[in-house]
């Protein structure tokens, strides 16, 4: 029997578009804490930065938290995400489960894949990485956890993983206004609707853009972009002659 789209507890198949951004979310069985050391995080960096490279993926932001990751990335084909996530799987499982005496899987499941319309959410998408360990109570403040592309962001620390986006770069002419434009949207925080809608879309894989976005996108693919409504169809009422 086919999967229904209905917002239930079907899981939609991922939807990837090369050269447009994804947000990713992978995250540790059981609530593992997958990150223990200074070294596990650099080691994952290190390789994230070879995957990408790798399999033609570019990195606007990531973050990595003790038991998840999360990643905002523009493939350059269809595949180089699954190719990324999987060649990382390959080399940092066995390296953590070698060096804490364990076995077995350290991720729950498959990754979550969810299109990003850069126009407006890019820069709102980035915002959301970088402050999740403000939201996890990890730190006080973006700039405070050293595991995130925040500080490449705001000019503190270059970091080779991060490739910027074009939406990052129209918000100024030099690196240095920029750095600064990006604080003062930092600054300003991001709404409870903002967080409700990027927590939605991020962890249910609905793409998230403008209903034009979402329109033109229905008409290139093959699965549904929004939720459908929940329960029977409504029947139309009959009138009489």
């Amino acid at each position: 029997m086919p999967a229904r789209y209905n917002g239930g507890m079907a899981r939609l198949p991922r939807l990837v578009l090369p050269q447009q951004p994804h947000i990713l979310i992978q995250r540790a069985i059981d609530q593992l804490t997958v990150f223990r050391d200074a070294d596990d995080f650099a080691v994952y960096l290190r390789w994230l930065r070879e995957a990408a490279r790798q399999f033609k993926v570019a990195v606007h932001a990531y973050v990595l938290l003790p038991n998840e990751v999360q990643l905002l990335a523009s493939p350059a084909d269809e595949t180089g995400l699954a190719k990324m996530m999987q060649w990382l799987g390959r080399h940092y499982v066995p390296y953590f489960n070698a060096k804490y005496g364990r076995a077995g899987t350290l991720w729950q499941g498959r990754y979550r894949a969810t299109l990003v319309d850069p126009d407006p959410y890019l820069l709102l998408c980035t915002q959301y990485i970088e402050t999740a360990p403000v939201r996890a109570g990890l730190a006080a403040t973006a700039a405070d956890y050293p595991w995130s592309s925040n500080l490449h962001h705001i000019g503190l620390k270059p970091d080779p993983v991060v490739t910027e986006h074009a939406s990052y770069w129209l918000l100024g002419n030099t690196p240095f206004d920029r750095e600064g434009a990006y604080k003062n949207l930092l600054e300003q925080g991001l709404s409870s609707a903002q967080l409700r809608l990027l927590d939605d879309s991020a962890h249910k894989g609905w793409p998230l853009g403008s209903e034009h976005f979402k329109t033109a996108l229905g008409k290139k693919v093959s699965r549904p972009v929004v939720p459908g409504r929940r329960g029977r169809p409504r029947k139309t009422a009959v009138q009489s002659a």
